[in-house]
C-alpha cells in the first residue's frame, strides 16, 4: 500500500499537463501519474490529427486554445532550446453553405471579440485567395490568418513527459480498476497490478475512458469513446498555401509533408460508443464519402491515391461536446478533466494550468474554467460547442 497526495488517472497530454503545472504552481506533495498504455499506442493524444485552432463558437474554448498557442510561441523558453513540435501555422478554413452562414457569422463575431486573427470572406474572395479552391455551394468561409495550424503530437507529449521525469512525479504503468470512497470522499485507487494507492485527491484524465473511470467512483459522466478515421493520400499537386480546410459536410483535409490527411465522414446522429479495442479503419468511408467531397471542393483532387489510414478514439461528451473540468459538487476530491470531444490536445496545457491553480490556490486564477463545471452535467444543462471538428 502506497500513499499519494494526488493520483492522476491517465498519463497522456491532459494528465501530463496537469502534473506538470501542479509542480510549476508550487505543489510539493506526492503525485502519481497512472497510465496503462506506456507507449501511447492507442492514445487519443497520439492518434489525433494534431491541430490547434481558435475557431470555436464559445469564448471559453477560444481562451483555452489561446493559452496553448502562447505556449507554442515560447516553447524553447519553457522546455529548452531543443524543444520542437514542428508547429506549422497554416490556419483553418471553415466553409459554410447558405444555410450554415448565420452560425459561421455568429461564431466569427465571438472569435474576433476574443482577439482571434480570423477573416470572414465570401466564396469569390476565397477563390481569389486560394486558386485551387472551388466555391461551389459555398456562401462564405472563415480563415485563420494566424494562430492556427498543426503540429507533431508525439513530440508535444514527449516534452511534458520528459519534463516530469525531473519534477518528482511517479510515472506508474498500470490501469485503474477500482476507486474507493468513504462517503463524499475518494480515498484510494486500485490498479490491475495489484497495487492500492491511498490518496487525498483523484484527477480523472482518462480520455475516452473517462466515463468508465468516473463510474469506478460511483459517479455518472456521459463521456465515451467515439471512433474517428484518418486517411492519408497522395496527390500530384502540392499546395503550400493550403490551410486545414473544413467542408460544410464536416469532411476536412490538410497537408502533411508530401501527402495529405483527411477525415470527418462519420455521422454523429445515432452513433454508438466505440468498442475500445476497435482500431480498424472503415475503408469504405474514403471512397464513398470523402473522395467525392474532396474532388468537388478541390478539383485537382479528382486524381488522388489513398495510401494508409489509422483510427483514434475521441473522448466524446454526449451531453454537449464540451469539456467537463473541475471537482464533483458532492465528491469534492474527485476532479474531472474529460469530454473534450476532439479538442483536448490543443487545450490540455490550459486545463492543466487551471486545475493546478484550483488545487494549489483554491480557485482559478489565470484561466477560469467554471463554465465547464460538472454542475451542468448533474442538471442536464448543455453548454454546447457548435464548432466540433
Amino acid at each position: 500500500m502506497t500513499h499519494y497526495d494526488i493520483v492522476i488517472i491517465g498519463g497522456a497530454i491532459v494528465g501530463s499537463s496537469t502534473a506538470y503545472y501542479l509542480r510549476k504552481e508550487g505543489f510539493s506533495g506526492s503525485i502519481a501519474l497512472v497510465e496503462r498504455d506506456s507507449q501511447f499506442t492507442h492514445s487519443a493524444t497520439t492518434l489525433s490529427a494534431a491541430s490547434i485552432r481558435q475557431q470555436f463558437s464559445i469564448a471559453e474554448n477560444i481562451r483555452l486554445s489561446q493559452f496553448t498557442l502562447g505556449l507554442f510561441r515560447r516553447l524553447k523558453e519553457e522546455f529548452g532550446d531543443d524543444a520542437d513540435i514542428g508547429f506549422r501555422e497554416g490556419g483553418y478554413l471553415i466553409l459554410a453553405s447558405e444555410d450554415g452562414l448565420p452560425v459561421l457569422q455568429a461564431n466569427h463575431k465571438v472569435q474576433v471579440a476574443e482577439g482571434a486573427d480570423i477573416v470572414l470572406e465570401d466564396a469569390a474572395a476565397l477563390e481569389k485567395r486560394f486558386s485551387w479552391l472551388s466555391g461551389e455551394g459555398i456562401a462564405a468561409g472563415a480563415y485563420g490568418v494566424s494562430g492556427e495550424g498543426w503540429f507533431d503530437a508525439h513530440a508535444y507529449l514527449h516534452l511534458f513527459r520528459k519534463a516530469l521525469r525531473t519534477m518528482d512525479v511517479d510515472l506508474v504503468t498500470a490501469a485503474a480498476t477500482g476507486i474507493e470512497r468513504q462517503g463524499a470522499r475518494v480515498t484510494a485507487v486500485t490498479l490491475d497490478n495489484g497495487e492500492r494507492l491511498e490518496t487525498g485527491l483523484v484527477v480523472n484524465a482518462a480520455g475516452p475512458n473517462g466515463g468508465k473511470v468516473a463510474a469506478l467512483a460511483g459517479l455518472d459522466l456521459p463521456v465515451e469513446p467515439r471512433k474517428r478515421n484518418v486517411f492519408v493520400f497522395e496527390a500530384r499537386e502540392r499546395y503550400a498555401d493550403m490551410p486545414l480546410l473544413v467542408d460544410p459536410s464536416g469532411i476536412y483535409v490538410r497537408p502533411e509533408g508530401s501527402v495529405y490527411i483527411t477525415g470527418g465522414a462519420e455521422v454523429e446522429e445515432g452513433e454508438q460508443a466505440a468498442d475500445p479495442a476497435d482500431f480498424d479503419p472503415d475503408w469504405g468511408l474514403f471512397e464513398n464519402e470523402i473522395w467525392p467531397v474532396l474532388a468537388t471542393r478541390i478539383p485537382a483532387f479528382e486524381a488522388i491515391k489513398m495510401t494508409r489510414a489509422w483510427v483514434g478514439h475521441y473522448d466524446y461528451n454526449a451531453l454537449d461536446q464540451n469539456a467537463v473540468i473541475g471537482p464533483h459538487p458532492e465528491v469534492s476530491n474527485f476532479i474531472f478533466a474529460n469530454g473534450f470531444s476532439g479538442h483536448g490536445l490543443q487545450q490540455a496545457p490550459a486545463v492543466g494550468r487551471a486545475l493546478a491553480e484550483l488545487v494549489v490556490h483554491g480557485g482559478y486564477r489565470s484561466i477560469d474554467c467554471s463554465a465547464f463545471s460538472y454542475q451542468r452535467i448533474a442538471e442536464g444543462r448543455p453548454f454546447r460547442e457548435l464548432n466540433v471538428i
